[in-house]
């Protein structure tokens, strides 16, 4: 437990002094927040929809920094420390993998829980926006969605043999899930054919999760998300650990 603390404090401080989750786990969720509230404002999500644009959109928006540590960021910083022969150092010593990936993944989950405090203090306070559903459904689909992300984020930084490969894996991951899986781009806005292959996309199928807690549906109606979600965690986190790389 000592080491872990440790490791976190020091990671922590690393991971502030640089800008990029700043910018892009805390700024871009606000910054499209504004922008779909000025284009969309209150008008419903699609025709016939009973809940605003908004209401429809916050779980999606709640996404985008769980993405960008997840996805971006945690695979990222683990290969680099690969490259740089950290792992090998950290390889004669009593860390473990597991401790290493750990402390990565709790500094992105509070980059991840920052983003959602401020988009949603934002949304309440300068938009009118209400959660129509359980807080505590919200809550949970929201861990399962970071566990799920992340665990992609560990497989990637666990096994990628150099920093280039991982960034490129991370890019090819990351940017699509961005754009095509509603966090950015409304699903409910997207044509059918778009639509079918955002589907595919494992941050869609969270976002769906989200939606439904926010919007107080039905359980039965996410029981796919759930599995899909839950079983995607499980198997990134064993392949992770598995076949974690140290040089």
């Amino acid at each position: 437990m000592r080491t872990f603390r440790t490791m976190l404090k020091t990671e922590l401080k690393l991971s502030l002094r640089g800008m990029d989750m700043f910018i892009f786990a805390i700024c871009v969720p606000l910054v499209v927040l504004v922008i779909l509230d000025i284009i969309y404002g209150n008008k419903p999500a699609f025709e016939g929809a009973e809940y605003s644009f908004l209401e429809q959109s916050f779980g999606a928006l709640a996404t985008i920094s769980i993405c960008a540590g997840g996805v971006m960021g945690l695979p990222l910083v683990v290969s680099d420390y690969r490259n740089k022969k950290i792992l090998k150092r950290f390889k004669v010593t009593p860390v473990s993998p597991s401790i290493i990936l750990l402390v990565q993944v709790v500094i992105y989950t509070l980059y991840a829980v920052v983003s959602l405090i401020l988009l949603y203090l934002a949304a309440t306070i300068f938009f009118g926006y209400q959660l129509q559903g359980s807080l505590l459904h919200f809550l949970g689909g929201y861990i399962l969605v970071i566990l799920s992300m992340f665990s992609i984020g560990m497989m990637v930084g666990g096994i990628a043999p150099n920093i280039k490969i991982a960034s490129v894996i991370a890019s090819v991951l990351y940017f699509p899930m961005l754009i095509f899986s509603g966090a950015t781009l409304p699903y409910e806005v997207m044509p059918t054919a778009l639509q079918k292959l955002a589907d595919i996309l494992p941050l869609t199928q969270g976002i769906k999760l989200l939606k439904a807690a926010s919007l107080g549906l039905a359980v039965d109606s996410v029981l796919v998300p759930i599995i899909v979600m839950s079983a995607l965690a499980v198997i990134c986190i064993a392949v992770s650990l598995k076949f974690f790389k140290w040089e």
